[in-house]
C-alpha cells in the first residue's frame, strides 16, 4: 500500500482554523510507533499548497518543523486563523483535531504479521547449502525517488560471488520500527524472483524471531517465498540478553555474535524462517570475514553503489 497518500489524505481531513500532532496521525494510522515517520512524510511532502502539512505540530502545542522554514509555516498557520506566539499555537488544546476517518492500516498489516508468525518453522528445511543469498536496500535521501535493492549470491564452501542483481523502484512505505518487512519485501521479492540461481538460504538486513511478534523481515519474506532464511540486524530490537542469548519473555530468539576480533559490536543473529538457531549462527560465522558477514556486506556495496 502506498502509506505516504494515506497519510496525506488524513493530513487533509484537518478542518479550517485545526490543527494536530504527528502523534495523533499516527494513532490514526494504527500505531504511535509511526510518529517519527508522520514527521518524516511531512517534510518529504510534495506540496504544501494541496496538502496541508504545516497543520502538524507537537503533542504540547509547538510547531515542529517544515520543510519551507518555520516562518513560512507560521504564515501559512496565519492564513489558517490559527495564532502562533513564542512558537507555540494559541489556544492549542480547543483547536487540536483528532477526530479522523481511517481503517488503521498499520493495524492490518500487524494482525498480517502476527497470522504470518504463526507459520514460521524453526527446523532446518534443506539437506545441504549450496549457497546464500544476501540483501540490502539503499535509500536516497528523498524517499519519492528510486531506491536500490541488491542481491549477491555467494557459494557456501567456496564463498566466491556467482552473481549479482539489482532492482530500482520507488517505495510507497516509509520506514517505521517493527514494519521493516513492508518497506522492504517487495525489493527482496522482485530481486528473488530475477536471480538464475535458485538461492538455498536468504540472509537478510533485519531481523528473523528478534521481533516483538516473532515476525520480522527474514521471517516475513522466508515464510512468504517458502525459502530458508537468516535475519541479521546491526541493533537488538527486542529482547534481553544472556550471554550470547538473546531472549524475550523468557524464549530464545536470537544471538549476539561479534563477527571478527576486529569488531567493536556485535551483530543480532535470528532464524528467519525453516532454519534452526544454530544453523543460523553456524552460516553467519562461515560467511563473515568483517563485522557483518560478507553477502550482506556485499550487497550493501552493490546497492549503495548503484545508487549513486
Amino acid at each position: 500500500m502506498n502509506l505516504f497518500e494515506y497519510t496525506y489524505d488524513l493530513v487533509r481531513q484537518i478542518p479550517n482554523g485545526n490543527v494536530s500532532t504527528y502523534g495523533n496521525v499516527a494513532k490514526a494510522l494504527g500505531d504511535i510507533r509511526a510518529a517519527r515517520a508522520v514527521g518524516r512524510m511531512m517534510n518529504q511532502n510534495p506540496d504544501a499548497d494541496t496538502m496541508p502539512c504545516f497543520k502538524i505540530v507537537y503533542l504540547d502545542g509547538r510547531l515542529g518543523g517544515f520543510g519551507l522554514g518555520i516562518d513560512d509555516k507560521i504564515r501559512r498557520l496565519k492564513q489558517d486563523n490559527i495564532s502562533v506566539e513564542d512558537g507555540q499555537i494559541v489556544d492549542f488544546e480547543n483547536i487540536l483535531f483528532d477526530d479522523f476517518k481511517t481503517d488503521y492500516p498499520l493495524k492490518k498489516l500487524r494482525s498480517k504479521q502476527i497470522e504470518l508468525s504463526k507459520k514460521v518453522d524453526t527446523n532446518d528445511g534443506f539437506d545441504e547449502i549450496e549457497n546464500v543469498a544476501g540483501f540490502d536496500v539503499a535509500y536516497p535521501k528523498n524517499d519519492f525517488d528510486d531506491c536500490c535493492g541488491a542481491c549477491v549470491v555467494m557459494d557456501y564452501k567456496t564463498k566466491e560471488v556467482i552473481e549479482e542483481k539489482t532492482v530500482f523502484a520507488k517505495t510507497f512505505f516509509p520506514y517505521i520500527p517493527t514494519y521493516l518487512s513492508f518497506r522492504e519485501s517487495p525489493f527482496v521479492k522482485k530481486l528473488v524472483g530475477i536471480l538464475d540461481i535458485k538461492p538455498s538460504v536468504l540472509m537478510l538486513d533485519g531481523n528473523g524471531l528478534m521481533h516483538p511478534f516473532g515476525i520480522g523481515l527474514a521471517s516475513y519474506v522466508g515464510v512468504s517465498l517458502d525459502i530458508p532464511s537468516i535475519g541479521v540486524a546491526k541493533s537488538m530490537l527486542c529482547g534481553k540478553l544472556e550471554g550470547n542469548t538473546v531472549k524475550l519473555d523468557n524464549k530464545k530468539i536470537g544471538y549476539t555474535l561479534f563477527s571478527s576480533k576486529r569488531a567493536k559490536k556485535p551483530v543480532y543473529v535470528s532464524p528467519g524462517h525453516k532454519i534452526s538457531f544454530e544453523t543460523s549462527l553456524d552460516i553467519v560465522k562461515h560467511l563473515s570475514k568483517y563485522k557483518h558477514p560478507e553477502p550482506l556486506r556485499q550487497a550493501h556495496i552493490l546497492a549503495t553503489t548503484s545508487l549513486k
